[in-house]
């Protein structure tokens, strides 16, 4: 999940960097700072427990009983052309790419926080994912409230201009 996390991230910079709409702008902060917290409490845990970072499973093999839709390895990953549209987009268009990319990315994260609070002993880690699912699930709502505000669709199957 920390690579997940870390796209969140990643994708979340990328926004901040490219539109002035403040409210877009805080979702974003709240988003990278979060989830970079998170990220660096899952690490901490895998260093602590002397666990790998990396399986040579491939990723979320842990995740047992949940297929991943075309074998993308963790639900909710944003393509690296997604990455790239999102990285050469500019206002009103990178806040709809984004969006439309992090609802699905955060839908995801609910999928994996649930699998990893049903396989799991500890309570903080158990802790975090019903966290992670309040939390995952408010802020899809506040996103698709804002893709509705940019009479948008939820699909980033279209291709904006990325300078709008």
């Amino acid at each position: 999940m920390a690579v997940h996390h870390q796209q969140a991230v990643e994708m979340s910079f990328l926004v901040r960097d490219n539109t002035r709409n403040e409210e877009l702008r805080r979702l974003a902060f709240d988003v990278i700072n979060t989830q970079a917290n998170q990220r660096g409490m899952m690490l901490g845990w895998l260093d602590m427990w002397g666990a790998s970072k990396v399986s040579s499973d491939g990723p979320m093999r842990w995740m047992k009983g949940h297929s991943v839709p075309g074998g993308a390895g963790m639900p909710g990953m944003a393509t690296r052309a997604q990455l790239e549209r999102l990285r050469s987009a500019r206002g009103k268009a990178a806040e709809v790419l984004y969006l439309q990319l992090m609802i699905p990315h955060h839908q995801g994260g609910v999928v994996m926080a649930r699998a990893a609070a049903q396989q799991v002993k500890s309570s903080p880690v158990r802790g975090l994912a019903a966290g992670i699912v309040r939390a995952q699930k408010s802020e899809i709502s506040l996103m698709r409230d804002m893709l509705a505000q940019r009479s948008a669709s939820r699909s980033p199957t279209a291709s904006p201009s990325p300078h709008h």
